[in-house]
């Protein structure tokens, strides 16, 4: 047998072992033994995401970190991402639930915004997740904003309280004290106002946005279980200081307590007003914090300069400085019909449970897994946060979370109209019962 005729034969024993190999390496449920190797069997995990680099840095590389271990440890697996921005996200997994076409995995809001998706069948139970040794890794009450019936349809990733950031360099320039009642916040309002410089900035067109101010201002004067009650249906928005709250709202409008145009542009969009210290305050979830503390990408003097306050309370008021708006962010579901649902859920586990890890010193958020402060060196700012989040008496969920997906959308709707004085404190009232008592 000459030379050539050798390699030959030795090249077809070795393709004639190689599928052989493959053959005995896959199985039906894809399940692979680590000492297989099948080069062409990968799995891929589509997951859509709202952390863009350009609002959410230190969120984006964290996502980015985690995703390139996860596949590093499986090189079976190949993730994909979809990134979008906070409302784009939003209106994409509207559409892509209404065509059951979802992401293998996604992110999701809690209570009232999960459950239409949990009533259409398209997010998994989780429960087994949550019975392995992520069992006791979740500050209490975060994960039961995702049960629906006795199941967890999601994990969450954040634990967020709104507070009132502000720049210290403008309230010294004027003069201004932190205030702590309603009467200082006015008089902080009114000064800045008089000197042109923009108090507030806000971007109602997301309109979230303005229910953090209404939310906060109800809860003030008319109390945190009136406020929940309301939003629950158990009691009425036309209950005196939930009207008066809303009376509130347009006097800040008449004020011009707001930047202009507020009603039409976006979070992201005054978020930069802020960040390049034309505005002074910022109300907003701790999910920024990132932007304030450890984003590298944002100066030093900036970061150094923003402090926060708790929403003042209001005389006469029936809530507290230590109650706030807020509780658990986004959480990570898998899709019911992802034809790699398996892979998709052991890819959430590591994923929660390198979030919670990394996602303090590495991006700067408050997770919903516990965290273990001492041996940690972190920014003050996000050291007193994590205080008051520890200290609060009562979190309220934010109302379009709580709220089913219609009245959710009354809510919004209804905030941006008020903000922009096209309706009456009365009428916001009562077209929030109205929505809520349809119950869809």
């Amino acid at each position: 047998m000459n030379v050539h005729i050798k390699i030959r034969a030795l090249l077809a024993l070795v393709t004639s072992l190689a599928l052989i190999v493959s053959g005995c390496g896959s199985s039906s449920n894809g399940n692979k033994h680590s000492s297989d190797i099948v080069l062409s069997d990968k799995v891929t995990i589509n997951m859509m995401h709202l952390w863009p680099v350009a609002g959410a840095s230190g969120q984006h590389q964290l996502v980015n970190k985690i995703i390139d271990e996860y596949q590093a440890e499986n090189p079976n697996v190949i993730i994909k991402q979809e990134v979008l921005d906070n409302e784009r996200y939003k209106a994409k997994i509207k559409v892509l639930s209404a065509v059951n076409e979802l992401p293998d995995v996604g992110l999701t809001w809690a209570a009232g915004y999960l459950q239409p998706f949990v009533e259409g069948k398209l997010f998994t139970s989780l429960d087994e997740l949550l019975h392995s040794e992520l069992q006791d890794s979740f500050v209490a009450g975060t994960t039961e904003a995702y049960t629906v019936e006795g199941k967890t349809y999601a994990l969450p990733l954040e634990f967020n309280i709104a507070p009132v950031y502000y720049n210290k360099k403008i309230f010294e320039r004027y003069g201004l004290q932190v205030p702590t009642n309603y009467d200082d916040f006015l008089h902080v309002v009114k000064t800045l106002a008089d000197n042109g410089v923009v108090p507030i900035v806000l971007g109602n067109k997301d309109r979230w946005t303005g229910s953090l101010w209404y939310m906060y201002i109800a809860d003030r004067i008319a109390g945190t279980e009136t406020l929940a009650n309301a939003i629950k249906g158990s009691a009425s928005f036309t209950d005196p200081g939930l009207v008066e709250a809303a009376k509130r709202v347009q006097d800040l409008v008449d004020m011009n307590a707001f930047n202009k145009g507020f009603n039409g542009l976006s979070n992201d969009e005054v978020k930069a007003e802020f960040m390049d210290s034309e505005a002074a305050m910022y109300l907003m979830g701790t999910w920024e914090l990132p932007n304030y503390t450890t984003n590298q990408v944002i100066p030093q003097p900036f970061r150094d300069s923003i402090g926060f306050f708790k929403f003042p309370t209001v005389d006469g008021g029936k809530s507290n400085i230590d109650s706030w708006v807020g509780g658990p962010g986004v959480g990570l579901f898998v899709a019911e019909n992802s034809p790699v649902k398996s892979e998709a859920k052991k890819f959430v586990k590591y994923f929660v449970k390198r979030w919670g890890e990394e996602s303090v010193t590495g991006a700067g958020v408050i997770p919903a897994t516990k965290v273990n402060t001492s041996k940690i060196q972190l920014p003050q700012l996000y050291i007193d946060l994590l205080n008051e989040v520890n200290k609060a008496t009562n979190i309220t969920l934010f109302a379009d979370v709580q709220m089913t997906s219609g009245a959710a959308e009354v809510h919004l709707n209804q905030i941006q109209a008020l903000f922009g004085k096209e309706i009456t404190p009365d009428k916001f009232a009562k077209a929030h019962d109205a929505a809520i008592k349809t119950g869809k």
